[in-house]
């Protein structure tokens, strides 16, 4: 994982208010994006561009990448 490109990331979504939490689970890495209460809904990417982003920043393939955005289980 490259933590300078999360850290990065982390630093952008909360200008937001938003909130990244990464597990890797050893067979695949499962990232949630939380929202804060002054979170900007229209501000989130679309799905496979945020995989774009991560796959980048944690050096995984994005299919390994479980994303779960705000409002999702």
């Amino acid at each position: 994982m490259d933590e300078s490109a999360l850290a990065q990331l982390r630093s952008t979504l909360a200008a937001d208010d938003y909130d990244l939490a990464v597990t890797d689970t050893g067979t695949d890495v499962r990232v949630s994006i939380i929202a804060g209460p002054a979170a900007c809904e229209d501000c989130l990417v679309p799905k496979p561009l945020m995989r774009g982003v991560l796959h980048k920043a944690l050096g995984v393939p994005e299919d390994t990448i479980t994303l779960i955005y705000p409002g999702e289980d």
